[in-house]
């Protein structure tokens, strides 16, 4: 005979381990009330690691449905929100064009052939563009960065371009001086 210790409920099934009631652990009952060793010792501590009692044992228990405890209603967190969430209005983005950089890719396009065809007078062919666009992409880069950009590119054709137009025009007067 068994007995449950927290309601007091006794059961003859000696395969039982837990009460059916409250699913306290069963003990061995001979009718007399058990006597403690150590009165004045504490419960032992349950750590949070510690595993419950598994059912296993109890095969009435697991494969009958018609004694497994009562279950309660899960949290209300659980259930999810009380107020579906509402989809936020989406609005198409506006479309924003990619700002112009035309002439600037032109100058430094320009500017680098320049600098292979500087020996047979390339420069003053490719040169000379390309120090004229690149200052006109400089100067639309600065008078309206919201429209135009690649000032960087329009600088470095521009450069480009002046100095193969100098080294072709050194390479004209010395070959006509020789």
């Amino acid at each position: 005979m068994k007995k449950c210790v927290r309601c007091g409920q006794t059961y003859s099934d000696d395969t039982l381990n837990f009460c059916l009631n409250d699913g306290e652990l069963l003990v061995n009952f001979t009718g007399e009330e058990p006597r403690s060793l150590f009165p004045d010792e504490p419960p032992p501590t349950q750590f949070a690691d510690d595993s419950p009692p598994t059912l296993a044992m109890d095969r009435a228990r697991i494969t009958n449905q018609t004694n497994w405890p009562q279950s309660s209603q899960p949290p209300a967190y659980w259930q999810g929100p009380s107020t579906p969430a509402r989809n936020p209005s989406y609005t198409p983005g506006t479309f924003n064009p990619s700002r112009d950089q035309t002439l600037p890719t032109i100058s430094l396009v320009l500017g680098i052939f320049a600098c292979f065809l500087v020996c047979c007078a390339g420069g003053i062919w490719l040169g000379l563009p390309a120090a004229v666009l690149g200052f006109l992409g400089m100067k639309n880069a600065d008078s309206d960065p919201n429209r135009y950009s690649g000032r960087g590119m329009a600088i470095a054709g521009m450069v480009l371009g002046i100095v193969t137009f100098v080294v072709s025009m050194i390479f004209i007067v010395i070959g006509n001086m020789s």
